[in-house]
């Protein structure tokens, strides 16, 4: 019995081998309708190039003479594209921008296909990322040099300053009016921190605004949805002291002598002087002492002070400095030393314009900037507080200068 099933067993065996060598090497194309399985030159050297609410895919041609054309499948192969194969040198690169599309990583599937529709292997590009409104909304223009923002220089150019930007900034475009009112354009490259404009006019605002890239090879450049905007910038002209007159108020210092009067202080001298060429108040009253004037004329945006001491004593250290337009019950009948006299001067309508500290002998001239957006000014009053030499009467300058912003 057991040697019967064994030669069953090998006889089935030898039937199904006799009939696995009867196969031809071409009968696969039963399977094919008679046909070679044919697989076209795939490309090379693919990449994309994220853009704005698009993207450009390029490639090295296949060499392959057939290839008629290559199609772009993406979204699972839902979409996809064409592109007709007008070149098989691979020294070219050939390009397909793809229009229309969300912001969001996509992967798309690259094929070439012969006159007979036949497809190479797929090339696959993932990761490719297009860009849009949620991008668009992190950037930021270009920081400003906040501690040195501009210079206006002798020419009347004005030179302004920027940090430096990121990497793939591209340029930033600033807005502005020039001398001849009319809107000028300029652009600051990113390797540059300066920017000189050699024709603005003074007391008008400058917009700007950046452009960058997300990556290096992108195809488009986006701009920050907004402009910001640089504060009018004023040149400063020296007050015309031709103008200034002596206006002694209630409680101003008197003076030492006739020729030491307080129109010293704008006769044009430079540097320390030497008495009698200097105001010299009297003796008669201790610190805080006061001294007043007319300007001649109103100015809207006064911003600078400069006063020169004497050439050896008795130099105001400390000072304040008050302005009005009016003078029209606008002086309060108080002593300068009085308690309540800096409260008056406020409810009279005066402005503390600075608060100057020194720190040296007070001899030379000194610049204070004024405080920013100041009321219209034309009358003048200093209350001194302090000599540097300790004196407590006497109080000596040579020159004071003022500048307006125009």
């Amino acid at each position: 019995m057991k040697r019967y099933t064994t030669y069953n067993t090998y006889l089935l065996a030898g039937l199904l081998a006799l009939m696995g060598c009867s196969k031809k090497p071409t009968d696969y194309r039963d399977f094919l309708n008679g046909e070679e399985l044919t697989y076209p030159g795939k490309i090379s050297n693919s990449q994309a190039r994220p853009g704005n609410g698009r993207i450009q895919l390029i490639w090295t041609p296949s060499p392959d003479q057939s290839i008629t054309q290559y199609r772009v499948f993406w979204n699972n192969g839902a979409d996809s594209l064409t592109v007709a194969a007008n070149t098989h040198n691979t020294s070219d690169t050939v390009r397909c921008t793809i229009p229309d599309l969300s912001e969001y990583v996509y992967s798309f599937m690259l094929y070439s296909y012969d006159g007979k529709g036949n497809r190479s292997v797929s090339t696959e590009i993932s990761n490719a990322r297009v860009y849009g409104t949620v991008y668009i909304g992190t950037l930021n223009n270009r920081l400003t040099n906040t501690e040195n923002l501009f210079t206006v220089n002798e020419n009347n150019s004005v030179t302004l300053r920027f940090l430096t930007p990121d990497t793939i900034n591209i340029r930033t475009i600033l807005k502005y009016t020039n001398a001849q009112n009319q809107e000028a354009v300029a652009t600051l490259a990113p390797a540059d921190n300066e920017l000189t404009l050699t024709d603005y006019k003074f007391g008008t605002p400058i917009l700007y605004q950046s452009s960058y890239i997300p990556v290096a090879n992108a195809l488009d450049t986006f701009n920050v949805p907004r402009y910001d905007t640089i504060a009018p910038i004023y040149k400063l002209i020296q007050c015309d002291k031709s103008l200034f007159q002596e206006r002694d108020m209630w409680g101003d210092m008197g003076i030492y002598q006739s020729d030491t009067r307080v129109s010293r202080l704008w006769d044009g001298s430079v540097g320390p002087q030497g008495y009698p060429n200097i105001f010299h108040s009297d003796g008669n009253g201790g610190m805080p002492r006061t001294l007043s004037f007319d300007m001649g004329k109103v100015y809207n945006r006064l911003a600078v002070i400069e006063e020169t001491g004497r050439d050896c004593c008795n130099n105001p250290d400390q000072f304040e400095v008050w302005g009005i337009a009016d003078l029209t019950n606008a002086i309060p009948e108080m002593n300068p030393g009085d308690p309540g006299w800096k409260d008056a001067m406020l409810n009279k309508g005066w402005t503390l314009l600075t608060e100057v500290k020194r720190q040296d002998n007070g001899n030379g001239a000194f610049k204070a900037n004024l405080i920013d957006n100041p009321p219209p000014v034309r009358f003048i009053r200093i209350r001194v507080l302090h000599n540097a030499n300790g004196e407590n009467s006497y109080v000596n300058m040579s020159e004071i200068t003022f500048w307006n912003k125009e």
